[in-house]
């Protein structure tokens, strides 16, 4: 592979993960927590993030889901997955941004 078709791969490759990330379209994931069974939709950025953020903290996707869970009052828990990435995000970039 020469050099062009290396970068246009690579082009590719990152178009193609931020596409995905805009995709608003919304898919289940099962997980247990608090020894339950539950389902929660939310959009592939906010899984990712969710993921990134639960491995960041050296915890499983449903042990921070369970977390948030306990946490959330009378919120739904997908809008508690979504305000708790977003509160995340905003602590990340700092006062000045």
């Amino acid at each position: 592979m020469n050099v062009e078709n290396e970068l246009n791969s690579e082009s590719l490759k990152t178009e193609t993960v931020a596409e995905s990330r805009l995709d608003g379209r919304i898919a289940k994931h099962s997980l247990v927590i608090a020894g339950h069974r539950t389902s929660i939709s939310l959009e592939a950025a906010f899984w990712e993030a969710l993921k990134s953020s639960a491995a960041a903290r050296g915890l499983s996707v449903a042990a921070l889901v369970e977390e948030i869970d306990g946490k959330r009052g009378g919120a739904n828990l997908c809008s508690a997955l979504r305000v708790h990435l977003l509160q995340e995000a905003q602590k990340q970039a700092g006062p000045n941004a």
